[in-house]
Parts: C-alpha cells; structure tokens; sequence
C-alpha cells in the first residue's frame, strides 16, 4: 500500500474519531437529560427526524459561516481538518442524541426510582444508569463513527480535498472514480470497509468482557 493511501487512511481515522469523541459527551448529556425529562410522541418525532438532516445543508450553512466574508472567516479554518472535524462533530450529535434517548429512557424508567429510593445522588444515579447502558453506547458511538468517516459532502465542503493535509477516504475514493482510477479508489473503499469491520468486533469484544465484568 502506497505512504499516501495510508496516510489518507490514518487522516480519516484522525479527523473522524475526534469529530466522535467531541460529539459523544455532547450528545449523551443532551440525551440524558431528555430522558430525564421525557418527551411527548411529537418532540421524539423531532428529535429522530434530525439524523436524517441533510448533509449538504449543513455543509453549506457551516462553508458560510467559515468562508472568508463569513462571521467566522477571520479563524481561517475553512479547508482545513479542525473544519471537517467540527462539521462531522455537528453532523452526528443527533445521531447520537436520538440513539441515546431510545436507550436512556428506559434505563431511566428502570433505574431512576430504585437509585433515589436507595439515596443515590443525582451524579451517582447517573452514572449507573450510564454503566448500565455501556453496551449500547458502544453501538451508539460506532454508529456515529461510522457516519463521520463515511461522510462525503462535508468532508468535500469544508476540507478542499487537498492532498496530504485534508484529503480523506472518501474523497479520495471520489476523486479517484472521477479520474477513472477504479483499483485505487477499491482499494481505499476495501480499507474503509475493514476497518469499519474491525471496529465494530473489538467494541463488541469489549462490551462482551465488561458484561463478564
């Protein structure tokens, strides 16, 4: 494998797992607290409906407000990798929102009463519920992963493509289609797919020890 594929590899884990591991303790909170609150059918309706948000609308509300004559144009981030990774960040905190509120909400409902009733602080019957629901966050915290390094259109928008400073897989991938370099562009979506692959058996093995745990 050629220094620019795998660097173009290690970049799209780079850009997209910060972009998760801002978005998760955003999104969790956020669903946590939803839980807590509990929403009617149409709230839930609003909360869901916010995944499938489209990515080129984002994109081009975010490539505004970076963009030179924009209101954040004098930080310069536009084309750069601290840009994909805050549009991909915006982009799955409702993933990760919605999920969580499916999941946290009935932990809540079984959680909540029996640790207050036992005198669990509000931190500590948080942080139960949160151990009891690990599992799911895992999944939650793939699937958002997922996303990100799978996202074109912002990554295209914000990052430039430029090669060797933000040029990820896809749009390496897509690049290469458009200049009808077909085996390179299988060879990243190969790549892409095994490490997706990968990731999703070592969470899965992780959260089979700790439920040994």
């Amino acid at each position: 494998m050629e220094y620019e594929t795998v660097m173009t590899i290690l970049r799209s884990i780079y850009i997209s797992g910060v972009a998760t591991i801002i978005a998760l303790p955003i999104g969790i909170l956020l669903a946590y607290r939803l839980s807590l609150k509990g929403l009617p059918e149409w709230g839930s309706a609003i909360v869901e409906s916010l995944v499938g948000f489209p990515t080129v609308v984002l994109g081009l509300l975010l490539y505004f407000l970076l963009s030179s004559s924009g209101p954040l144009g004098s930080l310069h981030l536009l084309y750069t990798p601290m840009a994909m990774i805050i549009g991909e960040a915006i982009l799955i905190i409702p993933i990760i929102v919605s999920m969580g509120y499916r999941l946290l909400r009935e932990k809540v409902h079984s959680i909540l009463e029996l640790a207050i009733t036992l005198g669990a602080t509000q931190i500590q019957t948080a942080m139960l519920i949160l151990r009891e629901s690990i599992n799911g966050l895992l999944a939650t915290a793939v699937m958002a992963f997922s996303r990100a390094i799978g996202e074109l259109g912002i990554a295209l928008m914000l990052g430039g493509n430029i090669a060797g400073y933000t040029r990820v897989m896809t749009t390496a991938i897509a690049l290469g289609v458009s200049k009808g370099e077909f085996a390179d562009s299988l060879q990243l979506g190969l790549a892409l797919l095994a490490l997706m692959i990968g990731i999703g058996l070592a969470l899965k093995v992780i959260g089979s020890a700790s439920e040994t745990d």
